[in-house]
């Protein structure tokens, strides 16, 4: 039931500056009785001369609201626009007793396309915010990608990423000061771009002549950086991550790493999925760090250590890849169970003491009708003038758990997933 004597409108309020404000943003600010927001956004709209709260959190503002009954009009200004990065969303979900209207702003990204006669419909849109988001992964598969920094610290990190994944011969410009007097665009090889040379609330883009287009990436065996540290093959790997049927949003574990191929391939799927890599093998763990500066996986975290020790602290797995157990098959299933109890678990058994383990897991309830396959694949190989196949060891790939709609989860307290979204 909507409250009919107060009416609550969430402004966009553009960048800051009078010139950046839409004729109905100011039609409102002008009729309404009260003005909430942030100070920065309360300095911007100083103008209308209405009594303010300097708030930002939803609690905080709907207590405001809530004791000013009597005010009919109640503005509450965001920058830039109230549907992309902004705090609208979470407004709406506490005001839902009152008849709320969203006012459509200008963001910092459309002013600079426009400044830069440049479209952003075919752009990947990124903020770093007071948020953490993959934009390696959007810069290196796309040609154009948008990126909010928020200050200094953001500036710095992402200035020494892109040196770090090879990035540098991007071309990137940096607006600052977006719409005012000190306006400035700065246009670099994103190598070059140097942390002081970002102002702090400044928006990037970035221009990558060369992106990875690819839908499916699966990466050949050649591909990888090896040593002696076992690896999960290329056909072996394809089947292990169709069964693991990610999702945007997945959490995986993958489980023994070895050189990290199931970890890489299925982080490079996706800038939103993440990766725990679990390996206590230093070599493994050397390895594993090198092939994600190859293949630009930001995403994808080292966790050196046996599990399921290794697993406790993590965030709770959507998915579960067990390449390598060290004996300890059981415990880690019912470790990752424990996190989440809908985990879909994907293992791969070379011994076969291993598929014993399987099958008592089986029987004690720990894996619940688990499917079992067996691959065998081989090779064609050139013996003088003929070619002979040669035959890979045979795998059983053991799948359990239903198939994710997506990888969002509402985590309690403790740890655990309660239930799904």
């Amino acid at each position: 039931m909507c409250k009919e004597k107060q009416r609550i409108y969430l402004v966009g309020i553009g960048m800051g500056t009078e010139a950046s404000l839409t004729i109905q943003a100011k039609q409102v600010l002008e009729s309404c009785d009260r003005i909430i927001g942030a100070k920065r956004m309360l300095d911007a709209v100083k103008e209308f001369n209405k009594p303010v709260l300097a708030a930002y959190k939803p609690g905080e503002i709907k207590d405001y609201i809530v004791t000013h009954s009597n005010a009919a009009k109640i503005a509450v200004v965001l920058s830039g626009d109230a549907g992309f990065y902004s705090g609208a969303k979470k407004l709406e979900e506490v005001l839902t007793e009152y008849e709320v209207e969203r006012i459509p702003g200008i963001s910092s990204i459309i002013y600079l396309a426009a400044k830069l006669h440049i479209s952003w419909e075919d752009a990947a849109l990124v903020s770093v915010h007071g948020r953490k988001q993959n934009y390696i992964h959007a810069i290196a598969t796309h040609e154009k990608t948008f990126l909010l920094l928020s200050d200094r610290d953001t500036a710095r990190e992402f200035c020494e990423k892109i040196r770090y994944y090879g990035l540098e011969k991007t071309q990137i410009w940096v607006g600052s000061q977006l719409s005012y007097e000190d306006e400035v665009i700065l246009h670099k090889k994103a190598g070059e771009l140097r942390p002081e040379e970002c102002l702090g609330l400044d928006v990037a883009y970035i221009y990558n002549p060369e992106p990875d287009r690819r839908i499916y990436r699966h990466l050949e065996d050649e591909e990888f950086i090896r040593g002696k540290v076992p690896m999960t093959k290329s056909e072996i790997r394809a089947v292990s991550l169709a069964k693991l049927a990610l999702t945007e949003d997945a959490v995986l574990y993958d489980v023994g790493a070895g050189t990290g191929s199931v970890s890489i391939e299925a982080a490079v799927q996706s800038g939103s999925i993440k990766v725990y890599a679990v390996e206590k093998n230093p070599e493994g763990v050397s390895m594993i760090r090198e092939n994600k500066r190859k293949f630009l996986c930001d995403w994808l975290e080292i966790v050196e250590g046996t599990a399921p020790e290794a697993l406790k602290e993590l965030k709770p797995p959507t998915h579960v890849f067990i390449g390598g157990s060290s004996g300890n098959l059981k415990e880690i299933i019912t470790c990752v169970k424990e996190k989440n109890p809908e985990v879909r678990i994907v293992l791969n058994a070379i011994s076969l003491e291993t598929v014993k383990e399987v099958m008592e897991a089986a029987r004690e309830g720990i894996l619940e009708e688990p499917e079992i396959i067996q691959i065998m694949a081989s090779r064609s190989k050139k013996l003088g003038a003929y070619h002979m196949m040669t035959g890979l060891n045979p795998v059983y790939i053991i799948t359990e758990g239903k198939e994710q709609q997506d990888g969002k989860s509402e985590i309690s307290d403790c740890g655990g997933i309660q239930r799904k979204r």
